[in-house]
């Protein structure tokens, strides 16, 4: 009977051997590859660009906190769209509550203060007004004087509070304007600054919050080659259209913008603000809409190519 056993086991493990064989054996069809872009004008230039959120300035809005401290509460998500105003995230604002608290007893103090001096003030006059003789001149010059004292010690306390105040709402992040989060740097238990928060992947200072405009267009800034700046059309007549990498040669007609009129080196698409190039470039800004049914983001690299009108 075990032998049988055995012969059985045996033969399912070579049926099973063969199975095997003639599954890995077969070649899955391989993807068809990407088609590269072409120029869609006769005499184009080529240039790199990045998709940014649409604004007048600027390339995105980096926020950064006023003081330093550490995260207690996040308010947003990645890609979440805003109003102006609204909170963001918060930090530990203890000692400051304590700083406030402690303004606060100090107005209530001055004010008791300038209440005590005020009655003194008012006792000697009613008593100068009976009998000039019974308080001396020098007498009433000080505590008309120290009323004016504690009337200042009462603004300086108030101005303090209200100081104090301000800096503790700093402890809340909040939107400049309204639009999208892109990125929340931080994250709960986290230390950030005026400077931001320290990146762990790119070991250095980061924005604590990216947001751009709320708008339906995207705009994406080009580069262009100092070399090919002299084959730009003019502005009346210059046309482009951009390429999504990934997208099998899908184009997007592109509107002019504006030119930043100052060519720069090349270190802006690769975020190394100490790298060595001796390409420099000329930024134009085009805007678009978004194509229908396709994933486009800002800070996505993108081909663009600039041709001029008929």
């Amino acid at each position: 009977m075990k032998h049988k056993i055995l012969f059985a086991v045996a033969f399912l493990g070579i049926i099973a051997g063969l199975v095997s064989a003639y599954l890995y054996r077969q070649e899955l069809p391989a993807h068809a590859p990407l088609a590269p872009t072409r120029d869609p004008y006769t005499e184009g230039i080529y240039a790199e660009g990045i998709v940014q959120s649409p604004l007048e300035n600027g390339e995105n809005i980096n926020i950064y906190p006023e003081v330093g401290g550490t995260v207690t509460r996040i308010f947003v998500r990645d890609g979440q769209t805003v109003g102006k105003d609204a909170p963001l995230l918060a930090m530990d604002d203890s000692v400051q509550k304590e700083v406030v608290a402690e303004d606060g007893a100090k107005v209530g103090a001055a004010q008791a203060a300038l209440v005590y001096q005020r009655h003194q003030l008012a006792i000697l006059e009613k008593e100068v007004s009976i009998d000039p003789r019974t308080v001396s001149r020098m007498t009433l010059v000080n505590t008309r004087d120290n009323v004016l004292v504690a009337q200042k010690n009462l603004e300086v306390a108030i101005s303090t509070h209200a100081v104090d105040e301000a800096l503790l709402n700093k402890y809340v992040l909040r939107a400049p304007v309204p639009g999208p989060v892109l990125r929340v740097g931080a994250a709960v238990g986290s230390y950030i600054s005026a400077q931001g928060v320290y990146g762990t992947y790119s070991q250095g200072m980061n924005p604590v919050v990216t947001m751009g405009m709320q708008s339906p267009y995207l705009q994406v800034q080009c580069y262009l080659d100092e070399i090919l700046v002299p084959r730009l059309p003019p502005v009346t007549r210059m046309a482009a259209k951009m390429f999504i990498r990934g997208a099998n040669n899908v184009s997007v007609p592109l509107q002019f913008v504006r030119i930043q009129p100052y060519v720069t080196p090349k270190i802006q698409l690769s975020d190394q603000r100490t790298e060595k190039v001796d390409v420099r470039v000329l930024p134009i800004i085009f805007r678009f809409k978004p194509p229908k049914g396709m994933n486009l983001f800002p800070g996505e690299l993108v081909d663009v190519y600039i041709g001029a009108k008929p």
